[in-house]
């Protein structure tokens, strides 16, 4: 199942296996991982799950919310799932190298790019939050949904501007 969500960085697509959230998918751009399929199925604006998530994203952008609430089942391999627990661990308005987040994992500096790849599969962006992660000079570097979103989704949380 699924809803669609207008937000300020374009329509997100949240789907749901009706027990967790899935994937948040950037309209027009398809799964961050497109070896990965999960079910759509059909559209349920009234599911239950599916409105929690669509509020929580919601009061995200109008800066009411900085910690999401959502039970999570992002499909991926266990290396993904942990590069992916490690995100949920920066803070709002925060960011880390691939480096770190690789440190933090236990891992050297040198699984900094095993980090990235890891990152850019990424499959419910903005809740697990992957747009925080930056280059080690603090450069913006790839993200799924473009550059200009993840310039937009860091300002958001540095009380910048949209």
């Amino acid at each position: 199942m699924w809803t669609l969500l207008d937000s300020p960085v374009g329509d997100l697509r949240i789907v749901t296996d009706g027990c967790a959230i899935t994937a948040i998918d950037f309209a027009g751009q398809g799964h961050a991982n497109p070896r990965v399929a999960h079910p759509v199925g059909e559209r349920d604006d009234a599911h239950r799950l599916l409105g929690q998530a669509s509020r929580q994203l919601t009061a995200y952008f109008d800066r009411g919310l900085d910690d999401f609430d959502l039970p999570l089942a992002p499909p991926g391999t266990t290396f993904q799932r942990s590069v992916w627990q490690h995100l949920q661990q920066i803070g709002y308005g925060k960011t880390a190298s691939y480096g770190e987040v690789a440190v933090r994992m236990g891992m050297t500096v040198a699984a900094s790019r095993a980090v990235g790849l890891a990152n850019g599969r990424n499959p419910i962006p903005i809740v697990i939050p992957c747009h925080r992660v930056v280059g080690a000079n603090g450069a913006l570097t790839g993200y799924s949904g473009g550059l200009e979103r993840k310039r937009l989704l860091l300002e958001l949380e540095q009380d910048g501007l949209f």
